[in-house]
This record gives C-alpha cells, structure tokens and sequence, in this order.
C-alpha cells in the first residue's frame, strides 16, 4: 500500500496522484532514441543502397517507427478512416503490350470487376465529407493474374518525399494530443509548424488550398497514383508509368464557403452523392490514363521522378488514354466491404513493377503492417472484398480468423502431396517476376541532392491556375494560418511562400497579420494549363446535375414543366422546393407536387437554380426570406440561375451590377451564367439551350457582385 492511501484525502485526488505517475511528458532535452534506447542521429531519410537506391530491410529505426506508428489506433484506420465504396469494371481500350504484359491491359473484350475505395484522410469515421482535406482513390483490380491495387489519392503529388517521415507528418496533422482538435481540419498549429519547417511538403499544400481539396462529387474528381511506377513487357522492357483517372463529367469542386455549410447540412454529401447515383443508374465513369517515360529518358527532367512530391507537367509528357472504369453496383454491407477492404501498393501483377522512390518503398512496407493489426491478423485476404478471382495456392496456414480447413502438406519441396503447390512458369505462362535493375551503392542516410528544389513545382502549380482559383487559394491560405495561435509559425509559413512567389506570400501575409516578405523572383515562371480546373470541365454532360426550382402558389406551371422535362431529358436531376412540403397551386388552379421544403435544404446542396415567374409583374417567391438566401447564395457561388417571366424580378431585386437581364418579351440573355427570359409560358428552346450550356460550365467565378 502506497502513501497515498494511508492518507485520508480525496479518493479523486488518489486518483489524480496515480495518474501523474503514468505522465511521460515530451521527450525534452538530449538524442532521439530507438524504443530500445539506440541513439538515433537521423530520421528524415530512410537506409538505401545509394541515394537513390532502394530501402534496406535492415534498417531496424525505419522498421521500428513504421510499425509503431501504423500499430497506434485499432479497429478504425489512421488515415483514410471515412470513406464510400462502390463495385464496378474496367475496360482497356487496346492492347497495351508494347509497354506491359498485364493480362488485364491486353484484351478490350475483357471486363475486369474493381472495388474502388473514396476517403478523406485527416478525420476520424465520424467526421464530415466535405473537409478541406486530401482525398485517397484507391482502386482493386481483380485481374485473371491475382489483385493490383492502384493506391492513390485525389492529387498527383504528396506531402512528404521519404515515408520514414510518414509518422510526423500524419502526427502533424491529426488533431493534436492535447485535446483531440480539430476533427476532419488542417486548420491548426501543428500541422503548420511542420509544414512551415519542411519544405517538401510546399507543393501538396498548394493542391491542399486549392478547390481540389473540396471535391463537389467523388464521380467529379482526378485520381492519381502519386508514384512513379514501372511497366514491364514480356521481353522485360521497363518503361516509366504515372497513373491519371479523370471523371467524365469533368473535375468540379465546391467553394469552401459552401463547404462549410455542407458539413451541417447535410455531413454525407459526397458519400451521399456516389451511393445515390449509382442507384439511379448513373454509373460513375473514369478513363485511366498514363504518362510513359522510357527508361533512357530517366534524367531528362529537372526533378528527379523518383520524388513524390513532384509531377511530369502534361506538357512535357501527355497523358495517353488506356481504358475507362465504370462504378455500377453500391456494396450490400458497409462494413463487410467498404470497411474491411484492405489495399496494399505491394499488390501488383506481372507487368507492373516498382521504383525506388522511398515513398513508395515505405509504402510498400507499411501497408501490409497496418492490415494485419486492423484486420486481426494474416487472413484478410480471405474475406470476401479482399478475394482475389484468380485461384490461391500456398502453404500460408492456420493464424487468426483462417476460414479454410487445410489438408495435405504445407511445404515446399514435398513428395507427398504431389510436389503441389509447383513454382510458376513451369506451364509457360506470365508469373511474377522483380524487374531486373542493377543496384548498389553504399549504405547511407542520406537524400539524393536531385530531390532538394522544394519551390519550383510549387510555383509552376500557382501560375498555372486562373485567377479565381488563386484567389482561392489566397483564402484559404488565411483561413487556415489564421487559425494558427502560435505567430511565429504564421510567419515562418509566410517565409516559405515568398521563395514560391512573393505576390502569394504578400497576399498571404496581409489576411493573417505578418510582415510582408521582402519580394523575390518567382521560384518558376513556367506553367501548365492542365493543372488547373479551368481545362476539366468534362464531356458538356449535365448528367446528375442536380437542379433547384423555387416554387409558391401561383407559378406558372407551364413553365416549370418545360424547363423540368428538357433537363431530365439531359440526365439532371430536378427538384421542386417551396415554402412547405405538400403542394402548391399553380396560376391556372393545378396542383403541383413539392419535392423538399427549402427550411431543409440549401443552394450549397443544388448545381443550379430555376426562378419560374407566376402571375405578370409579381414574383411570387420574393417575399420568402429563404428563398431570397437561396438565391443569393447561388449567385455569389457563381452557380447557374435561369429565370423566367416574373422570376427575373427576384434576381433583379439582387441588384447585380451590370449583368444584363432580360427586360423584353421573347428576349433571352445570357450573361456570365445567370439565364432570363421575362416571357410568360413555357420557356422556349434559346433559354433552355442557354440555361443547360451555364449548366454544363458548372461555375461562373467572373460574375459582376450584387448590391443586397
């Protein structure tokens, strides 16, 4: 018995005392050390044979902090943990074989089944969909050779350059120890200490504060496979592969005003999205496209392609269509699927191969690590949406959660079962096989010099976007460095934006109240139009668009019903909102059915908004104050708004500043993506023209402001 309990005092405060004996406070002063108490002298850079060899086994502290880190939170992942899941197929347009001898790159004739996996990363299950935050995009082809699986994210480039560095990172920007805040943000001091004290990560912040990081759909978003990865054909040719999925309703995002408000109105609006269209029968389509880079060619670029946080501009290498993916099923049990499905880099098939990119090295490490302590052990791969549809033939038994009942023996050589399992490629056919790469080098640990230009990329993705989407960036920028309490690092951010471009960190430093750098010459004058949203609009579909009428008693019913059956003719999907649910009565006495009363909604949960008119000179929905927000808050979204007849009234009571609106009958104006017409009756085929083209553009960020 201690002290403690021979002393009459608080039986809480013996629990206090007990408590603080358990405290382990920051490490403090001296050497980083190994669990084992190993002084450590290096931890930003893996053990390679050569700077820009591949990772060494050995190395016992990048084994150690790897398994540690991805050990630390049971049964939910540690990233990605929020995510939706759907089945589909994949389709090759030809055969690929010149560059690789996968089987499912071979034959056009040939569906391939996928589970393909969405997620955010930074928050927990119970966090919203529509954070600022990276996006994961992974992909599990069940080929006729065994399961690849395309771990990517929503960017091409990550944050970090080695993945022994992964645990910082990740520590960084989750929510912090003391409090466990902020849940699904990047808006708080750690996560911008790191950033402002490494370098490396510049470039996927960037993306980060872009409108990339607020998707407005997962079937509206770019996959990448991040890595440069290897193609190997059948003569053993190797050929430098990146991986590009993009939608074909083009790459759309939302405003992070509208964001925000998503996340209370409705926290599953992504998830939400992907599961109910699929339902509908409007199955979510990517193409897969590559940028090959021939092996010759390795040192050709002014970066080196084994850095993550680097991308090949299209540019220099085009990205070459391959086949396209399409999602059609929604899985029947969350957690049987979406939840359990485990995806691992290492998973490849003859034909594809790695590089020694020490990213994708850890990766490859990691990933096994963490499924067998979030899965319970070495057979997840039995479960059901880990399955490969090629047969399985090993002498792996028994463990946690085995299924099967093995018979026989379980080793190799034997006799007496037959010599079974046999090694491959005695019947001739593809197997597995390591791409030949001679390597050597000396064991350091230390980072290849053609890995350290941390702010030409960064700047080539800044000047490569249109001015509202820098604009954007701008603000994000300040929203997040002005949730940072500790002023220095605001600062110390600012420095690092100034030897991207001076003009950004200027801006920059100005919203969170820091000194202005002095200016400087952009790290790059170069740009790529394809980084920006501007060049991803899609086919022109408005497939799944989802559109917004205003109505109230006295609408002019033919107007709605013209409008309502030309977009659902184009695939989008119309909904009626009044005042209350139930129905209201149209000018000529009809009843009309409402969909969804507007108190439950919002114009951040809408692509676009119809303003039919009712009796002549009076808009009927002007006097509702959510109807009025409504609008407003399209407007200055730059979203679509058609408006008819009277309608136009309620726009023009916005008083928008010089955006022309109809004022004769049978006149259509267009104009910065608000569409009028006053006549009354159904809505002729100018407007509608007009009105779905302003859909099919999404956003129209050069809108003039209103005066209300």
């Amino acid at each position: 018995m201690d002290s403690a309990d021979r002393t009459p005092v608080d039986s809480a405060e013996r629990k206090q005392r007990r408590r603080e004996s358990f405290h382990a406070d920051d490490p403090g002063a001296g050497p980083l050390t190994t669990d084992q108490g190993v002084e450590v002298d290096h931890t930003d850079d893996s053990l390679a044979a050569g700077e820009r060899g591949p990772t060494l086994m050995e190395d016992f502290h990048f084994r150690e902090k790897l398994t540690r880190f991805d050990h630390e939170r049971i049964p939910e992942r540690v990233v990605h943990a929020r995510g939706a899941g759907a089945y589909g197929y994949f389709e090759a347009y030809e055969s690929c074989a010149e560059f690789t001898r996968a089987a499912f790159l071979q034959d056009p004739a040939v569906r391939t089944p996928v589970f393909v996996r969405f997620s955010t990363v930074q928050g927990p299950k119970g966090s919203a969909d529509t954070v600022r935050d990276v996006r994961g995009f992974a992909t599990k082809f069940y080929t006729s050779e065994g399961n690849y699986d395309l771990v990517g994210n929503n960017f091409p480039v990550f944050f970090i350059q080695d993945g022994i560095k992964f645990p910082d990172f990740v520590h960084a920007v989750k929510p912090e120890p003391h409090n466990d805040m902020p849940t699904g943000a990047s808006a708080h001091d750690t996560l911008w200490d790191f950033v402002s004290l490494q370098p490396e990560t510049l470039h996927a912040i960037m993306w980060l504060m872009s409108d990339r990081a607020i998707p407005r759909s997962y079937r509206m978003m770019q996959g990448f496979g991040v890595h440069t990865f290897r193609f190997v054909n059948a003569d053993g040719k190797g050929t430098f592969v990146k991986f590009h999925w993009t939608p074909k309703p083009g790459a759309h995002s939302l405003v992070w005003d509208e964001a925000q408000e998503c996340q209370g109105r409705n926290p599953d609006f992504n998830r939400g999205d992907l599961w109910d269209a699929i339902e509908a029968g409007e199955f979510p389509e990517w193409e897969l496209g590559v940028q090959l880079v021939p092996e010759e060619d390795e040192f050709a670029f002014d970066f080196d392609l084994l850095d993550a946080t680097k991308l090949i501009p299209e540019e220099q290498v085009p990205v070459r269509p391959i086949g396209r993916m399409v999602l059609d099923r929604n899985p029947e049990n969350f957690f049987a699927e979406t939840e359990q499905v485990a995806f691992h880099t290492a998973n490849v098939v003859p034909g594809i191969d790695f590089t020694n990119d020490p990213l994708l090295q850890a990766r490859n490490f990691s990933y096994l690590d963490t499924q067998l302590i979030r899965l319970g052990g070495p057979n997840f791969s039995q479960l059901p949406v880990n399955r490969p549809v090629a047969p399985v033939r090993n002498n792996q038994r028994d463990g946690y959660h085995q299924s099967a009942i093995h018979r026989g023996t379980n080793y190799s050589p034997n006799s007496l079962g037959g010599g079974c399992p046999a090694h491959a490629g005695v019947d001739g056919k593809a197997f597995t096989q390591h791409y030949t790469e001679r390597v050597d080098g000396h064991k350091i640990r230390r980072r290849s010099p053609s890995f350290q230009d941390h702010y030409s990329q960064p700047a080539l993705f800044w000047n490569s976007m249109a001015d509202w989407e820098k604009q954007h960036i701008v603000d994000a920028f300040r929203f997040e460095l002005g949730k940072v309490d500790a002023r220095a690092v605001r600062a110390r951010t600012v420095e690092q934006l100034a030897k991207v471009d001076g003009a950004l960190a200027a801006q920059v430093a100005r919203g969170v109240g820091v000194p202005e750098p002095s200016g400087g010459e952009p790290a790059s004058k170069l740009s790529s139009p394809a980084l920006s949203l501007e060049s991803q609009r899609g086919d022109g579909s408005i497939r799944t668009r989802k559109i917004a009428v205003l109505v109230t008693d006295g609408i002019d019913a033919e107007q709605v019903t013209s409008v309502r059956e030309r977009l659902a003719a184009e695939g989008a999907i119309v909904e009626a909102l009044a005042p209350a649910d139930g129905e209201v009565r149209g000018a000529d006495g009809e009843l009309y059915t409402v969909d969804r009363a507007l108190p439950t909604v919002a114009s951040v949960l809408y692509d676009a908004v119809l303003l039919p008119g009712g009796p002549v000179g009076t808009p009927p929905a002007a006097a509702d104050q959510d109807a009025m927000r409504f609008v407003r808050d399209a407007y200055r979204h730059g979203k679509p708004i058609g408006a008819l007849g009277s309608g136009v009234g309620i726009l023009s009571s916005l008083e928008p500043e010089g955006l022309r609106l109809s004022t004769e009958f049978h006149r259509v104006e267009a104009d910065h993506g608000v569409v009028t017409e006053t006549s009354p009756g159904p809505a002729g085929e100018e407007f509608l023209d007009a009105f779905v083209a302003a859909i099919a553009a999404h956003r129209h960020w050069d809108r003039p402001p209103t005066r209300h």
